[in-house]
């Protein structure tokens, strides 16, 4: 006989591993429903034009590498001198969409960006190709000139930072965070014991980072309410003015709030820089670009802020894990380096000194890339060569617009738009269409919408008897949904996070449906013990 599934078998569990397990549950589910996973943020669309694009570089490439060596299915290497327009007249713009952007791009890398042409195709090509070590190790030249006009385009909000700013791009964003905390952790930035804020509700793995043992860091909640956006309460902020406080880690827009910062939050975290001159700020943006007017923690206090960049969500490219670092050359991490102790700064010399036998020079987003391969490994240190340049095509994507509306975006705008509308109206619930909200995500609390839809009684009834991640078992169990436990990322209990992003449109009504229809079994078994 099959063993009856209980939330006994999920405690002390990880949200994602919940939702993992559920998944067994759902597919076989007691009603036979459709199977409907919205527990996953992994987008279910692609961005084809850069793709197209890159393909079209490989094909260049290649034909270009045979100039030089032809033997076999051997070919050789590109040549500087012309390439650029060997490049162009390879394209055919004229009958082709993908050859038309490619001369756009060459277009904005010489009247915008007033590069070399010849320099910035060969590192394309060479890049796309991928047959030499990324070279400097950080960032290829060119590609951290244009990833800079990208950011700067879609996350600061009019704010000039691209000519201060140096990037790093790393393996998604998960490598970006792991890169950091290590890093500050080797240089003495934060030792275990340190207070660090972390502004929940927050994704689930970045509440358990600091608490590893490697770390072993004190967390102090900076806690967001619904009843404000997710916005930050500025008694909250103020807990940032501890000097104990040695750094603050956020999800801009939130994940799960799914909420941008209004310009109040972001004016009070200002504030709060300047009464703790010394807080470090790490601030994940990667749902920045599914808001309007988006504006970055980072553009508001750089010398503070390391920002955190990822081109998944946007351009449905998690499998590409492309990610990115981004710092102000002029910062709070290199100025705390200097002033370490003698003791702990002859250490990092001894540790950074295969590196440069400047080690007092040796910037801090320097020290995360040769700590990303253990020192050792710095010259061959960096993020592959064709992630690097798949980074600048999906930036270009946008870029070429220039001032004009991005049809890209607004198709994305609009998709994730029409299922959160959709999984509302089921529900019965008002949407918040405010300018803030990214859509990506929802969070429903069951027990709120208990009380909405069944009464106040049925609430506490459903409070006092049930354990929170039993109607999310029942969900997957009987009506196949797999949602993810809101509680892993810091929400209230009874809180559901529901992701806009991988299902086709049609199944964000259905999924409604079923946790309505299930909120009313859970109530025609309350009217039966009333009886």
């Amino acid at each position: 006989m099959e063993k009856e599934v209980t939330i006994t078998d999920y405690t002390g569990l990880g949200a994602f591993e919940v939702s993992f397990e559920m998944l067994k549950l759902a597919e076989k589910n007691k009603k036979d429903n459709i199977f409907l996973n919205a527990g996953r943020g992994n987008p279910n669309w692609i961005n084809t034009k850069a793709r197209l694009a890159f393909n079209r570089l490989i094909e260049f490439g290649i034909k270009d590498s045979l100039r030089t060596i032809e033997k076999a299915d051997m070919a050789g290497y590109t040549t500087l001198k012309g390439i650029g327009q060997r490049f162009e007249a390879f394209l055919e713009p004229d009958d082709d969409e993908i050859d038309k952007f490619l001369i756009d791009v060459m277009d904005y890398i010489e009247i915008d960006l007033k590069l070399n042409i010849d320099e910035v195709i060969k590192e394309f090509i060479d890049g796309a190709i991928g047959n030499n070590y990324p070279v400097p190790s950080r960032c290829l030249k060119n590609t951290e000139i244009i990833l800079n006009r990208f950011m700067e385009k879609i996350l600061y909000n009019g704010v000039h930072l691209e000519d201060k700013t140096q990037i790093f791009p790393t393996e998604g964003g998960t490598a970006a965070i792991v890169y950091i905390f290590n890093s500050l952790k080797r240089n003495k930035l934060v030792v275990p014991g340190d207070k660090i804020a972390i502004n929940t509700p927050i994704f689930t793995p970045y509440l358990q980072l600091p608490g590893l043992s490697e770390f072993n860091l004190v967390e102090t909640l900076i806690t967001s309410d619904e009843s404000d956006h997710w916005n930050i309460p500025e008694t909250e902020i103020e807990k940032l003015s501890d000097p104990d406080i040695k750094a603050f880690f956020l999800v801009n827009p939130s994940n799960p709030g799914s909420k941008a910062f209004n310009q109040e939050t972001l004016q009070a975290l200002k504030r709060a820089v300047e009464k703790n001159p010394n807080l470090i700020i790490i601030t994940d943006d990667v749902y920045g670009t599914f808001v309007q007017d988006f504006q970055s923690v980072y553009s508001v206090v750089p010398y503070n802020t390391i920002l955190v960049y990822s081109f998944s969500k946007l351009f449905g490219a998690t499998g590409w894990r492309l990610g990115l670092i981004a710092m102000q050359e002029d910062n709070v991490f290199d100025r705390l380096i200097s002033e370490l102790d003698p003791e702990d700064i002859e250490k990092l010399d001894k540790r950074y000194d295969i590196v440069t036998h400047d080690t007092a020079e040796l910037p801090f987003i320097e020290r995360i890339v040769a700590d990303s391969r253990s020192v050792g490994l710095y010259h061959t240190a960096g993020l592959s060569t064709p992630q690097q340049i798949m980074e600048v095509l999906f930036a270009f994507t946008h870029l070429i617009h220039r001032k004009e509306t991005d049809p890209y975006f607004e198709a994305c705008e609009s998709l994730i738009d029409e299922r959160y509308q959709d999984l509302l109206k089921a529900m019965k619930l008002e949407p918040d269409n405010s300018k803030e909200n990214a859509k990506y995500y929802t969070l429903v609390d069951i027990y709120h919408l208990a009380e909405i839809r069944f009464g106040k009684k049925f609430r506490t009834y459903l409070e006092e008897n049930f354990d929170y991640l039993e109607f999310l078992l029942n969900l997957a169990d009987k009506n196949g949904v797999v949602l993810m436990d809101g509680t892993g990322f810091g929400a209230s209990s009874g809180t559901l996070r529901i992701s806009q992003a991988n299902l086709p449109t049609e199944d964000y009504y259905l999924i409604g449906k079923q946790i309505i229809n299930l909120l009313k079994e859970y109530y025609s078994d309350y009217l039966k013990k009333r009886e």
